[in-house]
């Protein structure tokens, strides 16, 4: 099912994260694929406020802040479920994912182009 899920992630190398474009991972939600967004920017960023220069975090994303993404993995790997990581651009996530797959996590790919992209493209936020 993993494979499946992540069919139209570019996987570069088993050290190195998978990326998944918005119109795969749209496409991927709009069926119930069972994915885990993980949103890593800081909670000020990832929550959506008049008062901040962020839009918002991907409906349905959970906030796991790249600083604790460590001491998180285990919990992380518990759920079972593909992980597709999310920030600002796409750096971070990118960072995230390394941590993951350093702590032997799979199946995860970062959101290519992160919340500016998404958002860019007139995709709703939270």
């Amino acid at each position: 099912m993993f494979k499946r899920l992540l069919r139209g992630a570019v996987w570069s190398r088993q050290d190195r994260p998978a990326w998944i474009d918005i119109p795969e991972l749209t496409s991927r939600l709009a069926a119930g694929d069972p994915i885990l967004l993980i949103d890593v920017r800081q909670p000020d960023e990832y929550a959506s406020s008049e008062t901040t220069s962020s839009p918002g975090h991907l409906p349905g994303a959970i906030n796991v802040p790249l600083g604790t993404i460590p001491e998180r993995a285990a919990e992380l790997a518990r759920r079972e479920q593909p992980i597709v990581l999310v920030c600002k651009t796409d750096r971070r996530s990118a960072r995230a994912a390394t941590e993951l797959a350093a702590r032997g996590l799979r199946n995860i790919a970062v959101l290519r182009g992160g919340t500016d992209a998404w958002h860019q493209q007139g995709l709703p936020l939270e």
